[in-house]
């Protein structure tokens, strides 16, 4: 794999410097995306998303009540205003006037209670079991009614954590059914579905209506290249105008190649240990699990990635999110990993089986493999496609060791629910002082004692060596010379170009 990506390096380095231009015939009105990972028709719908890749279509297609835009974390979009009553019990949500999906449809309440009751995401249940009513007091207020206070209600409901408050027409999907409205979806975003073509590409044209304004750029593309090699190639030529995902060598050719690198800060890595709640694995040894951190070189991998941008930790838990515990530096000491796998009853090391990844993120699955073997842990790399990956996590079928990206979205406690506690979407299982406390932080309104509890669940995470963390990923991606304003960190920690409206081409 190494040794094929380094070939198609080396051709697109022989490419003729074109850093500047359009492909021959290109439109000045349409913008080509370079993806570095497989779009597919889940992500067409807002009641599926499971991971933040989604948004990189949703973005562009819908629209939802709330939810991050430039320079806010949470802020009014379909709905013009939210209030919470006292007692936090009732949340209710002022609809704009004369906003319309692209079928022409008007957005009403209607659309709003559907999208949510037809969410079946991450937190569906999370959402569901705690909202007890959605009313329509009339044509233009929604009304969630809580069955008893919920201070992440609106971290759930009107940020990325989720896509609960992403509305579709209701009318359509009843009368094409969740299988139609994935072939041609209509939403109330700032471009309209024109064509996808699986495994290639996806096309949508500007909404002319769209509420905020009409979107600069008339037409997207956002077409599939997987292999890093082949994206930088295309971008040199023209072929594409911006493209995702620039680690390493690739990165510094962007540069050389006179086009610009911009770098965010979406995700956390870390290697989980899901085995560790099984009493005949190794892993549920701290020792091993201690050892494992202690065997990772995170510096020489962030500087070998990300030119060292990336920012190393030794949590699982964004830095920059709400009700985070700043840990202690994390330490590279192999000589104290192989001690401690040898006090474990692995002295000669042994075979942790298969090592799972997003293949997004091979090269550094590979570095790290190589940290583990060379402590005595030894695996073999399993390099899965993105969405087929975080599905076989959600539905616990990856053992062993398994590489995890998490978006820096919500707060500490969206973290934990999700990787932590017995029962989260993609725990494998937990422990019964952690699941007590994150039961007794869910109801407190006081914010530092809730605090107080979520520092103290981090802290055990942490001393139990739950996880291997890596770091903040310093996300890179090129952008060509069409290109005025390319969309990147507009959205403060998104990972992907947005708001789609505010992207700008150069005009001559």
């Amino acid at each position: 794999m190494k040794l094929a990506s380094l070939l198609l390096l080396a051709i697109a380095l022989a490419a003729p410097e074109r850093a500047g231009a359009a492909a021959p015939g290109s439109p000045r009105d349409e913008i080509t995306y370079g993806v570095h990972t497989t779009v597919v028709p889940v992500w067409f719908d807002p009641a599926d998303t499971t991971i933040g890749s989604s948004f990189l279509v949703l973005y562009a297609l819908h629209d939802a009540l709330v939810k991050p835009v430039a320079g806010k974390p949470m802020a009014p979009s379909l709905a013009e205003s939210w209030t919470a009553s006292p007692d936090g019990l009732v949340y209710e949500f002022v609809l704009r006037r004369g906003v319309k999906f692209h079928n022409g449809d008007p957005v009403t309440p209607e659309d709003v209670k559907f999208s949510f009751e037809r969410y079946r995401g991450v937190f569906a249940s999370t959402l569901k079991e705690r909202v007890t009513a959605v009313e329509i007091p009339d044509p233009r207020r929604v009304r969630f009614r809580l069955k008893q206070p919920w201070p992440d209600f609106m971290t759930f409901y009107g940020t990325t954590t989720t896509s609960a408050s992403w509305v579709v027409p209701k009318k359509y999907v009843e009368k094409v059914g969740d299988d139609g409205f994935k072939k041609a979806p209509v939403g109330a975003g700032p471009y309209r579905f024109v064509s996808f073509n699986p495994g290639i590409e996806l096309v949508v044209e500007a909404f002319d209506q769209y509420w905020r304004k009409t979107p600069e750029v008339k037409r997207l593309v956002l077409r599939v290249i997987p292999d890093p090699a082949t994206r930088l190639a295309a971008l040199k030529r023209g072929e594409v105008d911006v493209v995702y995902s620039m680690p390493g060598e690739f990165g510094e050719e962007v540069k050389r190649a006179g086009l610009t690198l911009k770098g965010v800060y979406p995700s956390l890595h870390w290697l989980s240990f899901p085995d560790q709640f099984d009493p005949k694995s190794p892993w549920q040894d701290r020792r091993v699990r201690l050892a494992a951190n202690l065997a990772i070189d995170r510096q020489a991998m962030n500087q070998a990635r990300t030119f060292g941008l990336s920012k190393v930790t030794s949590t699982i838990v964004p830095g920059a999110v709400d009700f985070s515990w700043p840990p202690p530096s994390p330490v590279y000491d192999p000589a104290k990993a192989r001690a401690l796998l040898a006090e474990a009853g692995y002295a000669n090391g042994f075979d942790a089986g298969d090592y799972y990844c997003d293949m997004t993120s091979s090269d550094a699955a590979e570095m790290m493999v190589g940290y583990l073997q060379a402590v005595g842990i030894r695996s073999r790399l399993r390099p899965i496609e993105r969405a087929a990956f975080n599905k076989s996590i959600a539905e616990k079928k990856l053992k062993n060791l398994v590489q995890v990206i998490g978006t820096t979205t919500g707060n500490a406690a969206t973290r934990i629910s999700e990787f932590v506690v017995t029962g989260g979407m993609f725990s494998y299982g937990g422990y019964p002082d952690l699941d007590g406390l994150f039961r007794e932080q869910a109801g407190e309104l006081d914010r530092t004692k809730r605090q107080a509890t979520l520092h103290r669940i981090q802290q055990l995470m942490h001393e139990r060596a739950m996880f291997a963390p890596i770091y903040e990923l310093a996300f890179l991606n090129g952008v060509g010379g069409r290109v005025e304003e390319p969309g990147f960190g507009l959205i403060p920690s998104y990972a992907f170009s947005a708001p789609y409206e505010d992207v700008k081409l150069k005009r001559k």
